[in-house]
């Protein structure tokens, strides 16, 4: 690595780490920049799950310490996404450059749509495991199951399973994502590791900036108005990404 790639790595890194656990998209940053800075897709893939793990980490870390979280509904959760996750990375390491490249397209843009709708107010109550049924264990295991394989953008599929189907307030659906993040993301790193598709030098670097984006986040409470200016920065950086993704 240079140093210009060491910079961006820790730069972009601490963007994605305070744009995941606040919100959705980090990955839509990290991926193509993993990519741009030389490594095969599915590398990239498996080195961006590095530093998610450990991002996660530390805002899960961060959040128990003041008070945060729901250590059973999350294990109840997160159960399915593992198992799902297990699916996805498999499928992911073995899927053909072509094949994963248009499938990262075609989830930035998804995923770029869903930030442009606006959340409706809802009226959000506790979540608790008596609450969750066959539907919600099984929109948990496709989430796994899209996490394992690509993780870009999955904030925004928790966000309708969380937010607009369980109804639970946006601060614990944060706290509910990195959890479940944290624990299907380990698995699938492994995975990725046993295939020789993870460069450990590039995913501590970006662990480095992710882990500081993340130690801010879970200490900020944005404003509405705070919260748009960082979707809309992220909006710009993902735009240009996608124009350098499929014109070169």
């Amino acid at each position: 690595m240079t140093v210009i790639d060491v910079l961006a790595l820790l730069a972009i890194g601490g963007l994605a780490g305070f744009i995941n656990v606040l919100s959705a998209g980090g990955s839509m940053l990290t991926l193509p920049l993993l990519m741009f800075l030389g490594l095969p897709p599915q590398v990239a893939n498996g080195t961006n799950r590095v530093a998610i793990t450990l991002q996660s980490i530390t805002a899960v870390g961060g959040f128990h310490r003041m008070g945060h979280g729901n250590l059973m509904v999350s294990l109840h959760l997160a159960v399915p996404a593992v198992l799902g996750s297990l699916l996805g990375a498999w499928v992911a390491t073995s899927v053909a450059d072509a094949v994963f490249e248009f499938v990262l397209v075609v989830a930035m843009i998804g995923a770029s749509v869903f930030m442009l709708l606006p959340q409706p107010k809802l009226d959000t109550r506790p979540l608790t495991p008596d609450r969750l049924g066959p539907v919600i264990y099984l929109a948990m295991f496709l989430i796994g199951v899209y996490g394992g394989f690509i993780q870009v953008g999955v904030g925004a599929l928790f966000l309708v399973v969380l937010y607009r189907m369980l109804r639970i307030d946006l601060r614990q659906v944060n706290v509910f994502k990195v959890s479940i993040i944290l624990l299907y993301t380990l698995p699938a790193l492994v995975i990725f590791a046993i295939s020789d598709q993870v460069r450990w030098g590039m995913g501590l670097t970006l662990a480095l900036g992710n882990i500081t984006g993340a130690f801010i986040a879970v200490r900020v409470n944005l404003s509405e108005k705070g919260a748009q200016w960082v979707k809309w920065i992220t909006l710009v950086m993902v735009a240009a990404i996608l124009v350098r993704l499929i014109v070169y």
